[in-house]
């Protein structure tokens, strides 16, 4: 019997917001329950850490110079012949995708054989002079079903939230109508609608954590009853600790000094959707367990990038530090089907390109030959150890775009508009408060790195390197042209 696969996908979530990865504060429960009963990669990172480049690494199995998304563009259409759907749909598996897709046009399937669809609010479907069938009033499952219930004025922005804001205030509808509670109550209906002659496999994919932080009230004051108890944010010794342009009194802004008090309500209503979460998949797992489907299903739970919240006073994602670019990944097997010893961590470089390869070698299919992503099945049951040596990210991010080397032990981070370069020992250092870049003890190992860099982006086509140095290179562009799309 084929195995079926489940693939849950949270937005924006950092990969210490997890028990089990010790954060003093965050209650994860049921993720902490399906590593106990499956694998923990603990260096998990998204190569460009922002939603629509994410996700095409996770959708195509490509790292990012091969599928071509290396910063933030909306509205390029999603044109890849091989997709993790697609690959499962020829197996004859059914597939369904509930929730947050993020690609162009916003009802292209990518393989998938259908799709409720939740995006969240985007900005490009928001357009008024935006073509009505394409707009997010036609779009978006949820907010269709939304007013349904709630009448057709009912809105994403009733509660007065920024998409990309820190500001904080409780969901003022019941809780089941959140977009949360949404997606999971779309996936147990899928339970219900499946051919049962067919596997399947199933991406849910939730808009929080990401911002607006509207947690529905009872997880928003299980963090505010706590507010002394939450972590500061980390501030190293490198970070701009001045804001002379006032930065932090934009309500969606990337970088700045915010109030404390208010750093602390978005944390405690960011904490408070990953607890929601967190409860939500267990209601999950348990109509899983009433369909009889816990012994012959696997899971595999991930972000597609991590948040800032206030670290070096930077907010959000794009940037290559850890609470941007790091992010959680469990493979949840609970009837122990790869036969593997369970209840393990893993200290591997994983990034999200790995997520298609390792499913389908879960399942048991073919990996195709094209891809770029590598599959952790083999670590997981103990035939392979070093997967690679070091991971390349970048992101195209106007005067702070960058490109870095992660190796399992430090990082070198090179800002192509600023030529500015950073280095950070993550074995001694891994919140990266001290920049070694002049350190004189790591000169030969930041030469190693830097060239890593240079073979990296050797002929690609924004002119970064000659191929035996780099150059400052501006207003790079987020999208390359790329023989897959």
């Amino acid at each position: 019997m084929k195995k079926n696969i489940v693939l849950i996908l949270v937005d924006q979530m950092r990969r210490d917001c997890l028990g089990v990865m010790g954060h003093p504060v965050v209650e994860t429960p049921t993720l902490d329950m399906m590593k106990r009963n499956g694998s923990m990669f603990r260096r998990a990172y998204s190569g460009v850490p922002s939603c629509i480049a994410a996700r095409a690494s996770i959708l195509t199995g490509l790292k990012q110079s091969n599928h071509g998304r290396v910063g933030y563009k909306d509205g390029i259409d999603w044109n890849y012949k091989t997709t993790i759907a697609s690959e499962f749909s020829k197996a004859g598996y059914q597939t369904q995708s509930i929730g947050k897709m993020h690609v162009h046009p916003e009802r292209n399937l990518c393989g998938f054989h259908n799709v409720i669809l939740h995006d969240g609010y985007m900005h490009y479907a928001r357009n008024s002079e935006k073509s009505h069938s394409t707009s997010y009033e036609q779009c978006d499952d949820y907010l269709y079903w939304l007013r349904s219930k709630k009448g057709n004025t009912a809105d994403l922005i009733d509660l007065g939230l920024d998409c990309n804001s820190w500001v904080a205030r409780p969901w003022t509808l019941e809780e089941e109508y959140h977009p949360t509670n949404f997606c999971a109550s779309q996936t147990i209906d899928f339970l219900r609608r499946r051919d049962p002659r067919k596997p399947f496999f199933l991406m849910t994919s939730f808009v929080r954590p990401h911002s607006p932080l509207d947690p529905p009230e009872y997880y928003f004051n299980m963090y505010m009853n706590q507010l002394e108890d939450l972590p500061d944010p980390v501030i190293g010794e490198w970070a701009d600790k001045n804001d002379f342009k006032q930065d932090g009194l934009n309500i969606h802004t990337k970088e700045g000094i915010v109030s404390k008090k208010a750093i602390k309500r978005a944390l405690a209503a960011y904490y408070g959707h990953i607890s929601h979460i967190d409860h939500q998949i267990n209601r999950i797992l348990i109509a899983f367990g009433e369909y009889g489907l816990m012994n012959n299903t696997i899971f595999l739970f991930a972000s597609d990038h991590g948040d800032l919240l206030g670290d070096h006073n930077f907010y959000r994602k794009a940037l290559p530090y850890e609470g941007s670019s790091g992010v959680p990944f469990i493979v949840y097997d609970p009837a122990n089907l790869l036969k593997s010893e369970q209840n393990r961590v893993f200290d591997n470089l994983v990034e999200l390109r790995d997520i298609m390869p390792t499913l389908l070698d879960a399942a048991g299919l073919e990996i195709p030959n094209d891809i770029d992503g590598k599959s952790m099945i083999p670590v997981i049951r103990g035939e392979a150890e070093n997967v690679r040596e070091y991971l390349h990210g970048e992101h195209s991010f106007d005067k702070r775009s960058n490109h870095w080397i992660v190796t399992e032990k430090d990082k070198y981070i090179w800002y192509n508009s600023t030529n500015e370069e950073q280095y950070f020992d993550l074995e001694n250092d891994f919140s990266e408060c001290y920049n070694l870049i002049d350190n004189p003890e790591k000169r030969e190992r930041i030469n190693y790195l830097r060239n890593l860099l240079i073979n990296e982006l050797n002929g690609r086509e924004e002119g970064f390197t000659d191929g035996s140095k780099l150059f400052k290179t501006e207003n790079v562009k987020d999208f390359i042209s790329t023989k897959y799309n």
